[in-house]
């Protein structure tokens, strides 16, 4: 399945936290290559302003009220989603971030496993039966994160749920190129994005940070080009940079190294070294 193939078909498309940041982004990039969107977020007065403004350009937008952590919520959206047409583009976005966490019992534990991971399988578990019955071309964008992969110390909540999406969206694209389903999945990576989020502890953008639109075209860009996994870069972070950062989590595994070792004392001169070859 290529995207040129789902762009041909066309349909609706789905983007869970559609309402500000790289769902909104999405949102326009691909309403101006004629998809029909249908916005979800938990914000009712988001919605609002993001599809009036999508609107203003003479866009058919939907919008559905909706808490990704609820199961009930996912499959009152595929039934909207599916109500207005043939749905080709699923885009799983919908997450929340804090700025630490411990390891300590918290209810922000529950909270952001809730949204990060079972937010995006209960949107799997809601669409894809009725995507592979459709038997048309369709693509399923899951956003993960870098700190699912190469999982920093400081945050083990949010890279944990991370860390579940990478492995449920390897899963889903196995399981669907098994079946021979007509449906492509990709794993977004965003590097480093000035969203509403970031704003938050932010107000001015950095000058490392991509905006959301930078994020969006690289995703697509990706996409056309057969990616399953898209890890986007940002002005501080090459994609040779990330390559080396992956290899040498790999590493601790293949190697037997401490735990983390690109952030323990004793392997630290190492690493830089070893983050050097990026550059050559």
């Amino acid at each position: 399945m290529t995207w040129k193939q789902i762009e041909d078909a066309g349909g609706v498309a789905v983007i869970t936290g559609g309402a500000s940041g790289v769902g909104l982004a999405a949102a326009r990039y691909l309403a101006q290559r004629g998809f029909d969107l249908l916005l979800a977020d938990i914000s009712a007065d988001a919605l609002g302003k993001a599809a009036a403004s999508l609107r203003a350009d003479n866009q058919r937008v939907e919008t559905a009220v909706t808490d990704v952590a609820r199961a009930e919520d996912l499959g009152a959206l595929a039934d909207q989603a599916f109500a207005m047409g043939p749905v080709a583009v699923l885009m799983n976005n919908a997450g929340i971030a804090m700025p630490s966490s411990t390891l300590e019992i918290s209810d922000a534990w529950r909270q952001i496993i809730d949204v990060n991971f079972y937010g995006i399988l209960n949107g799997v578990q809601s669409f894809v039966p009725r995507l592979i019955a459709a038997d048309r071309p369709a693509a399923i964008i899951n956003t993960g994160s870098k700190q699912g992969i190469t999982t920093p110390p400081g945050n083990p909540a949010y890279n944990v749920s991370k860390a579940a999406v990478k492995v449920l969206t390897e899963q889903l694209a196995h399981e669907l190129r098994e079946a021979g389903a007509l449906v492509d999945v990709h794993l977004f990576v965003p590097g480093f994005t000035y969203t509403g989020m970031i704003a938050q502890i932010m107000p001015e953008k950095p000058p490392a940070a991509w905006t959301s639109e930078e994020c969006v075209d690289w995703l697509f860009d990706r996409i056309a080009n057969g990616d399953f996994y898209v890890l986007c870069p940002d002005n501080s972070v090459t994609p040779a940079l990330d390559a080396r950062r992956v290899l040498w989590s790999a590493g601790d595994v293949t190697e037997n190294r401490p735990a983390l070792s690109r952030w323990h004392p004793d392997w630290a001169a190492q690493f830089a070294e070893f983050e050097k070859d990026a550059g050559a």
